[in-house]
């Protein structure tokens, strides 16, 4: 089974950056990206943004789109999300999970597994 670990979060004041890291043990041919999520206290889980392995193709949600970047290492198995501009309302567990569907062969924020424990993002004003 593949394991995906998540670092690099911590305490940032507003306006600041950050970027994260989802290690990923292995890729297999059903696994055809890797998409971030987040949840702040009180609130539902939200898709942040996806890239695919084969082409690097990204998608990301309304809220974080100039300001975040997804990127990936075929090489290391990483993938990465710059975060730059972070705002209080960033704050959240980030997690991140493997994709089993093709990008844009449907809703790409579904069709996730493997999914990690997590890593803390705390923005202050």
């Amino acid at each position: 089974q593949v394991k995906l670990v998540e670092s690099g979060g911590g305490l940032v004041q507003a306006g600041g950056s950050m970027r994260l890291s989802c290690a990923a043990s292995r890729r297999t041919p059903s696994m055809y990206g890797v998409g971030w999520f987040r949840q702040g206290p009180g609130k539902e889980r939200e898709f942040v943004a996806t890239i695919s392995w084969r082409t690097g193709s990204t998608y990301y949600t309304d809220s974080v789109k100039g300001r975040f970047t997804i990127s990936r290492d075929n090489v290391k198995n990483i993938v990465y999300l710059q975060m730059n501009s972070l705002k209080p309302e960033d704050t959240a567990v980030y997690r991140c999970a493997s994709r089993r569907t093709v990008l844009g062969d449907g809703n790409p924020e579904t069709g996730y597994d493997s999914w990690g424990q997590g890593t803390q993002v705390t923005v202050s004003s």
